[in-house]
């Protein structure tokens, strides 16, 4: 059975956050602290240790008491770029990846993901959600995976590819679907974050 300590947790901080005008989100407050610090919350009673992956504000990110892991690409090269630092960085079997900017994310997000992963041995395992109107859409930077997984990531990095969907067609991997979407509801406007602040409150 996959444990809590068998997971390392990884937080995805290291984004440009264009649409939030280039403001680090993972400092941005949400109902009154950083949404790093909500990530933090709901991930580490889930997780063995837990790891943030960041490309600036080292300092605040640190000051969680965490270690901040940077891209080894350049240019903020999205997901699968903290993906591999992680995987490079993980001392458990399984790496459970989160973004900084859902705060609300499932507390049972590793449980039933590590329970589809045992099913049929899977290589990862992601999460989707359904919305109110029955449609189920993918949430790929939740997932768990392997710890292994790091020369099959690298490989598909040096092809010159960045997208998530394309690295998991190439694996053994499944998904989990969540019937409560706003679990996964991230925040990359202003907009998005007074909405999100209003039905969490």
């Amino acid at each position: 059975m996959i444990g809590a300590e068998h997971i390392t947790g990884l937080i995805l901080a290291g984004g440009r956050a264009q649409r939030m005008g280039g403001i680090d989100k993972g400092l941005i407050p949400f109902l009154g602290k950083p949404l790093i610090a909500s990530a933090i919350s709901r991930l580490q009673n889930q997780v063995g240790s837990i790891l943030i992956n960041a490309n600036r504000n080292i300092t605040k990110y640190a000051s969680y008491g965490y270690p901040v892991i940077l891209d080894e690409t350049p240019d903020f090269s999205g997901p699968l770029a903290g993906f591999s630092v992680g995987l490079k960085a993980c001392k458990t079997p399984y790496l459970l990846t989160s973004p900084c900017d859902s705060p609300l994310l499932p507390l049972d997000l590793g449980v039933l993901l590590a329970a589809e992963m045992e099913r049929d041995d899977f290589q990862l395992v992601y999460a989707s959600s359904k919305e109110s109107d029955g449609k189920v859409w993918a949430q790929p930077v939740f997932c768990l995976m392997r710890a292994d997984l790091l020369d099959a990531l690298k490989l598909f990095l040096e092809k010159g590819n960045l997208k998530i969907d394309h690295w998991f067609k190439e694996l053994h991997s499944s998904t989990v679907i969540f019937e409560n979407a706003n679990a996964f509801a991230n925040i990359n406007t202003p907009e998005e974050l007074k909405t999100l602040e209003a039905v969490s409150s």
